[in-house]
């Protein structure tokens, strides 16, 4: 069972905050001063990410777990890390739904 905290109208997931997220290998992004551009091999789909959304997700693929990418987010964009948490968490599902990324470690299902 997942421990779940709920802040602001949003839900913060603990078993994915310890979970280390990964880009598959059909996936495929690079950075551009507007956005990231993620493209996702077996479908042939792009998705365009915010530079803030970009960042986020080079630090989860730098990071060994979603807190430690937050707590490196939090520090370098002096923002409180429950807020970066939260945001991690949101664009994980997101990310997580189109198939751009995988979840080591997650015990939710």
């Amino acid at each position: 069972m997942s421990s779940r905290t709920t802040c602001e109208q949003r839900t913060v997931d603990a078993d994915l905050l310890a979970a280390n997220v990964r880009v598959p290998q059909h996936v495929v992004y690079r950075a551009f001063p507007a956005e990231t551009v993620v493209l996702n091999l077996h479908t042939g789909t792009y998705h365009g990410l915010n530079p803030s959304g970009g960042r986020m997700l080079e630090a989860l693929e730098r990071a060994s777990s979603v807190a430690a990418a937050a707590a490196a987010l939090s520090e370098q964009f002096a923002t409180a890390a429950s807020v970066i948490e939260r945001d991690l968490c949101e664009l994980c599902e997101a990310l997580l739904q189109r198939g751009l990324i995988e979840i080591d470690g997650d015990r939710r299902s």
